[in-house]
C-alpha cells in the first residue's frame, strides 16, 4: 500500500544516507521501524495486562 508521510528534512536525509549505505530502500527501513515500534508496544501492553491484578504500591511505601 502506498501512503504519504511528512518527515523532518534532517531525518529524511539521514534516512536516505542509511538506505544507500545498507543497500535498502527508504520504504523498507521505515516499514521495519514501524514494525519494531508496534511490536514493542504490543509487548508493553501484554506485560501490563499480566500485571493488572498486582497490588498497587505507593512510592512512599517503597522508599520508606
Amino acid at each position: 500500500m502506498r501512503t504519504t508521510i511528512t518527515i523532518n528534512d534532517k531525518l529524511f536525509r539521514a534516512l536516505k544516507i542509511r538506505a544507500a549505505e545498507t543497500d535498502e530502500t527508504v520504504s523498507s527501513i521505515v516499514e521495519d521501524a514501524i514494525k519494531y515500534q508496534l511490536l514493542e508496544d504490543m509487548e508493553d501492553i501484554e506485560t501490563a495486562k499480566k500485571r493488572q491484578n498486582e497490588p498497587t504500591l505507593s512510592f512512599d511505601s517503597l522508599v520508606a
